[in-house]
């Protein structure tokens, strides 16, 4: 600690300042820091995931099924209709090929969700992997 006195020696009308000396505080603060800054594990931003190895890449393109559904509700299995019923057993035959097909389902603008929903339904029950949606550029405006 310091005090000061006034410099010209007159000493009854003036408190002596005391002021504490803050540099130890300081240092050891700094220190501290250090130290903590040294400490903390260095973090990184990375996700660890398990991705499977593929075999062998084949250049084999999967089959490919059109499926094409009007804006009246009817479904058409390669650009034969079909009724609902039936596409269900076409998917059960195609879910049970080694290499499933790709099933591409372009909708009209104006057909119903239900229809699409149901049709998403029957292949899910299927076992109908492999589905693309062709055709979102319509639905753009």
């Amino acid at each position: 600690m310091a005090m000061q006195l006034p410099a010209d020696g007159d000493a009854d009308d003036a408190e002596p300042m005391i002021d504490m000396n803050t540099t130890p505080l300081i240092d050891v603060m700094l220190v501290l820091l250090v130290m903590l800054i040294i400490t903390i594990p260095i973090q990184l931003h990375a996700v660890n995931m398990n991705v499977p190895v593929a075999a062998a890449a084949s250049t084999l393109k999967p089959e490919k099924i059109e499926l094409t559904i009007a804006a009246s509700g009817d479904i058409e299995w390669q650009g034969t209709p079909v009724q609902l019923s039936e596409l269900e057993t076409l998917m059960r035959s195609g879910a049970q090929l080694a290499d499933q097909p790709v099933l591409q389902i372009r909708s009209d603008r104006h057909a119903k969700y239900s229809v699409l929903v149901s049709v998403l339904a029957a292949s899910r029950r299927a076992g109908l992997n492999k589905i693309v949606i062709v055709g979102n550029e319509q639905y753009a405006n």
